[in-house]
C-alpha cells in the first residue's frame, strides 16, 4: 500500500481532535461560570449560614404605633402654652394687689372682734364657689363676690333682719343684717339677689351660716354676684380682710 494514502486519514483524525480540544477547552470554562452559585458551597459554608439564618412567621406583622404614647410639640404650641402661662399669673398677681391694695387703707388691728374659726362669723358664699372682682374703693362700699346665679347666700354673723325687700335702690333684691359680733354693733349687707329668692323677713332673728337667699344680677349690676358690705360701729370695713379676721 502507498504509505502516502495511510498518512493522509491520520492527518484528518489529528485535525478534528485538536479542533474538539480546543472547543472543550472553551466551552467548559463558560459552562462553569453558568452554573448556579449553590452547587458550588461547601459543606462548611452551608453550616454557618444555617447557623445564622431568621425564621419569620408568616403571621408576623409590624406593631401598630399608639399616638398616645408619644407627644410632639409645635412651635406655636409652645408659644401658646407660654402665653397662657404668664396671663394667670398676670391675673393672680393682679388679684393680690387688688386685695392688698384694699386692705392698706383700713386699720386691720380693728378687724379681729372674735377668733378666727370660732363660727360666730361665717363666709357669706361657700369657699371656692366664688372670686372678688372689686371691693371698697371710691363710692363702692363693699366687696362685689361674683358667683354662678342660684348660689347660696348666708348670713356672716347671727342678729336680726334689719331690711329685706325685692327692691331696695341699686342693691336690688336685698337683705340687711343687725348683729352683735364680739361686743361690737355689726351691720352687713347681701345685695343683688334673685327675685324670690329671699328667705326672711324683717324683724326675724337669724343665725350665722344660717341661709338667707341666692345670688342673682338684680338692682344697678351687670353680672351676678353678691354685693357684701360691713360696717362695725357705724364705720365701714374692707369686707374680705374682716371675714379673713374673723371667720378664718
Amino acid at each position: 500500500m502507498d504509505a502516502r494514502k495511510v498518512v493522509k486519514p491520520l492527518r484528518s483524525i489529528a485535525i478534528f481532535g485538536a479542533v474538539g480540544a480546543l472547543v472543550a477547552a472553551v466551552a467548559l470554562p463558560a459552562y462553569a461560570a453558568t452554573k448556579p452559585a449553590e452547587s458550588a458551597t461547601t459543606v462548611q459554608q452551608m453550616a454557618a449560614v444555617d447557623a445564622q439564618s431568621l425564621v419569620v412567621a408568616s403571621d408576623a406583622a409590624a406593631a401598630p404605633l399608639s399616638r398616645g404614647t408619644f407627644t410632639a410639640t409645635t412651635p406655636d404650641e409652645i408659644e401658646k402654652k407660654k402665653a397662657e402661662e404668664a396671663a394667670a399669673a398676670r391675673a393672680k398677681a393682679a388679684a393680690s394687689s387688688t386685695t392688698a391694695t384694699a386692705s392698706s387703707n383700713f386699720d386691720m388691728g380693728s378687724y379681729a372682734l372674735v377668733s378666727p374659726g370660732s363660727g360666730e362669723v361665717r363666709y357669706p358664699l361657700p369657699q371656692g364657689s366664688y372670686n372678688v372682682s372689686r371691693t371698697v374703693g371710691g363710692a363702692h362700699q363693699g366687696a362685689d363676690m361674683l358667683a354662678p346665679a342660684g348660689t347660696p347666700i348666708y348670713a356672716a354673723a347671727a342678729g336680726v333682719v334689719r331690711a329685706s325687700a325685692e327692691n331696695i335702690g341699686g342693691y336690688g333684691v336685698c337683705v340687711m343684717l343687725d348683729s352683735v359680733v364680739g361686743g361690737q354693733r355689726v351691720q352687713t349687707t347681701y345685695g343683688h339677689m334673685t327675685y324670690g329668692s329671699r328667705q326672711v323677713e324683717a324683724g326675724e332673728t337669724v343665725a350665722a351660716g344660717q341661709l338667707i337667699g341666692f345670688v342673682g344680677s338684680t338692682g344697678r349690676s351687670t353680672a351676678n354676684h353678691l354685693h357684701f358690705e360691713v360696717w362695725v360701729n357705724g364705720g365701714l370695713m374692707e369686707p374680705i380682710a374682716w371675714l379673713g379676721a374673723n371667720a378664718g
